[in-house]
């Protein structure tokens, strides 16, 4: 017999490892509080089927509802590991038989009564593949069962189970062992089979069976098959398994510690002469780094239980860890779990583990040992003696480190006469006051046209139709702390400009820059000449912005701003008196335009033409601009163009 099913636990005071189901679980049977339905859950060959089938010995026991059967009642000998069973247990596999046919089968059954036990119970193992319409067909006798009748889910994944029949289920969940409980299992076992195990065999089955007890078992039970007279030795176990040799991981380990490149490959040679599989192998060495990273970490690592090693490889392992820093070790850990997912699968797995192992012997990480400072090697690049070379550091200590020292050695290796003096520092100038500029700088203005699309975005969080109006605007400079942005629509600039709209945009503009700016919004898009901006202010050396003298005839690159001006003075002098217009002449055809102004066309006749001319255009884009904002609010908003 398998020694899985010899050694199946018959009470819940022989399963190891699961206290957190069975002192609970043994409480609730001794004090008589018994639920219709039990869940149990967790990873496979924990121990869950074996766990429901002592729950149903114990609920039949003539003793019982008990956690400690009799083992001597017709129940208890039936429902023992290795009885024949009786009617009133059934197990049920819905790996199998989970459709809507055998559920329907199985709540017939359940109502008939048990035939000679106290109750009928249900084991369905695999209960998450149990398919829709069979949870259907389920769920009424599992939420109203009989008296007599108790289930019993026992599942890998409860989360694919239906969530109606897991809410009337207790839950237990059950967990891989530990390699302390895995390591007292096995010494029960081979005590009880009388064969002779070396205690270096021990770690390589408990990390072969991965925490479950059932696979643990059952490669113990393959390797005994196979030993000797002598019984199972590391020699015997080590092919078997597919595990790399010690040999072969220290000489890895070795090779990484001196940076030596030919013994690595050496090594890398002898593991495939060997025929070991390289991810397998790259497995191994992760391991192996796994410990000694703790080993260097943690003090007490193997006294707490850590790092499992045979005693006589504690010292090997604790001069390995001593070779490297903490940070080494968990950095070359990183580099092979990064690469190992390359090795599977591959055409050439050699060639790409060798290109694993070129990284990990040429990783910056990895260092020689870092010189201690001592009488005879300063501490301080300073501190070296002239013309002496500077030490050497730690691969990563920086190069600006070490050119420094060498320029302060080169420096100091100068030969100097009472002839020449040495260089002197010049004393440092009073610092110049600091003007604050008046307006922000070039690198501002040019973080408003990189951001401008997101900070059109932000406005429309806050005013979405002033969002809308700048679709078309174009930052254009700062003018002091304002930020003066073009549209061609001299309708919309204005209700930019509109308190209601210019508060929200300046706010989250403000908001985006991280200073206080405001927002004007000008007729054009073309940014004005910056040395035609600059020149006059300049000349004039006032803060008047209006000068006195007739300024020269704008230019026709910048006749946008000129009207702009003359129609903001036009505006501040409508408030006092009309500007009468232009008088027409009597007849257009003796009417000759002149080539050049008259003498006495004064500047003010010269602005009251233009204010005239902007007047005009404004409303031909006040008409026109009723149209495109209404486009555009049509279609921000999902509605049909009016």
């Amino acid at each position: 017999m398998a020694l899985y099913r010899k050694y199946r636990p018959a009470s819940f005071g022989e399963v190891i490892g699961q206290e957190q189901v069975t002192r609970p679980l043994s409480t609730a049977l001794d004090n008589g509080r018994i639920n219709h339905a039990y869940l149990f859950s967790g990873p496979r060959g924990c121990g869950k089927t074996s766990s429901a089938r002592i729950l149903a010995r114990s609920l039949n026991c003539v003793h019982g509802p008990t956690s400690t059967p009799c083992g001597k009642c017709a129940s208890c000998v039936s429902l023992a590991p290795g009885g024949p069973g009786n009617l009133d247990v059934m197990e049920l596999d819905a790996a199998s038989h989970g459709g809507v046919e055998d559920m329907r089968e199985l709540r017939e059954r359940a109502l008939f009564a048990p035939a000679e036990s106290r109750y009928r119970v249900f084991i369905i193992d695999e209960a998450h593949m149990i398919t829709k319409e069979g949870n259907n067909a389920l769920l009424k006798v599992v939420e109203e069962p009989p008296e007599h009748l108790i289930f019993i889910f026992a599942t890998t994944e409860p989360e694919k189970m239906l969530g109606t029949i897991r809410s009337r289920t207790h839950n237990y969940p059950f967990r891989l062992l530990t390699p302390q409980a895995m390591r007292e299992l096995l010494e029960k076992v081979v005590r009880e089979e009388g064969v002779v195990v070396e205690d270096a065999v021990y770690p390589l089955v408990i990390q072969a069976g991965g925490g479950s007890p059932r696979d643990t078992l059952s490669i113990l039970d393959q390797l005994l098959s196979g030993a000797g007279p002598d019984g199972l030795t590391y020699d015997l176990a080590i092919p078997l398994l597919g595990v790399t040799e010690l040999s072969l991981v220290d000489a890895t380990v070795d090779a990484l510690a001196a940076r030596d490149a030919s013994a690595m490959f050496s090594t890398i040679d002898d593991v495939i002469e060997a025929g070991h599989e390289p991810r397998r192998f790259a497995s191994d060495l992760l391991d192996r780094l796994r410990d000694l990273m703790l080993i260097r970490t943690v003090p007490d690592a193997f006294g707490q239980g850590l790092v499992s090693a045979p005693a006589e490889r504690v010292e090997v392992l604790t001069a390995q860890a001593q070779r490297f820093s903490g940070n080494e070790l968990a950095n070359l850990a990183s580099e092979v779990n990064d690469r190992m997912a390359s090795l599977r699968g591959a055409t050439s797995p050699r060639l790409l583990l060798e290109v694993m192992m070129a990284h990990l012997i040429t990783s910056p990480e990895v260092s020689a040992p870092v010189q201690v400072p001592g009488p005879d090697l300063p501490s301080q690049p300073a501190q070296l003696a002239p013309n002496s070379p500077a030490p050497v550091t730690q691969n990563r200590s920086g190069a600006a480190a070490a050119a420094a020292a060498a320029a302060a050695a080169s420096e100091r290796s100068t030969p100097r006469t009472t002839s020449t003096p040495g260089p002197q520092r010049a004393p440092k100038p009073d610092p110049a006051p600091v003007e604050t500029p008046a307006a922000p700088d070039e690198d501002l203005f040019e973080k408003v046209r990189a951001d401008w699309t997101r900070m059109r975005q932000a406005v429309g969080e806050r005013n979405k139709v002033a969002e809308i109006m700048l679709t078309e605007a174009k930052p254009l400079k700062f003018d002091g702390d304002t930020l003066v942005v073009g549209h061609n629509t001299g309708a919309l600039a204005e209700r930019i400009n509109a308190e209601s709209n210019n508060a929200d945009i300046a706010a989250v503009f403000s908001e985006r820059l991280g200073r206080d700016v405001k927002v004007r919004c000008v007729v054009g898009t073309t940014a004005p000449s910056t040395t035609a901006a600059r020149t006059p202010r300049a000349a004039e050396d006032r803060p008047d912005p209006e000068p006195e003298e007739p300024a020269p005839a704008p230019d026709e690159r910048d006749w946008r701003a000129a009207a702009e001006a003359a129609s903001r003075r036009a505006s501040s002098r409508s408030q006092r008196e009309e500007i009468p217009l232009p008088p027409e002449p009597e007849d257009p055809e003796d009417t000759v335009e002149p080539e050049e102004p008259a003498p006495d066309y004064t500047r003010e006749d010269e602005e009251r033409d233009m204010v005239v001319q902007a007047q005009e255009e404004g409303a031909r884009d006040r008409r026109d601009a009723t149209a495109v904002a209404m486009d555009l609010l049509a279609s921000e908003l999902g509605a049909r163009p009016l």
